[in-house]
């Protein structure tokens, strides 16, 4: 279960956003230019995430990006399951197309119980810990020099 760039990006953008005034929208391209992705990338992103009902877009000058509810109901697994597809905590670790207990692959079953602590993992950990988290400074959020999310 290693995520993709799209996950990944989905991720920082809503820790970010997570970390602003709530109720307040943030442009992409803000977005972007804190987290060093490609806007445009981003942007589609996060219409993915507007479109899932995780965030509220709002078009025009005074436009952005919110959260649509706060951070302590929102979870990891939520975001997954919308940029990885619902399908995502079923796929073999090797890649096969089937892959269950009657054709399980070399490592199926030894598989099966690290998955299942990362599948709690993901379904545990909410949006607001993790923005907590990288507010503490303990964490960060981007390897920018000077970002508020980077070291210091």
């Amino acid at each position: 279960m290693i995520l993709s760039r799209t996950s990944q990006y989905a991720v920082q953008a809503l820790i970010y956003m997570a970390t602003q005034p709530a109720d307040t929208p943030v442009l992409n391209k803000d977005i972007a230019a804190k987290l060093n992705v490609p806007a445009p990338y981003l942007a589609k992103i996060l219409q993915n995430l507007a479109k899932g009902s995780l965030l509220y877009s709002f078009r025009g000058r005074l436009g952005g990006f919110c959260l649509r509810e706060d951070g302590t109901k929102m979870t990891l697994m939520d975001i997954l399951l919308l940029t990885e597809g619902p399908a995502f905590t079923q796929s073999c670790l090797l890649g096969l197309k089937k892959c269950s207990d009657e054709t399980a692959c070399p490592v199926h079953t030894r598989w099966i119980p690290v998955k299942e602590k990362i599948i709690g993992l993901l379904r545990e950990t909410t949006l607001d810990k993790l923005a907590k988290a990288v507010q503490s400074g303990k964490y960060r959020l981007t390897d920018l020099p000077g970002s508020m999310f980077g070291p210091q």
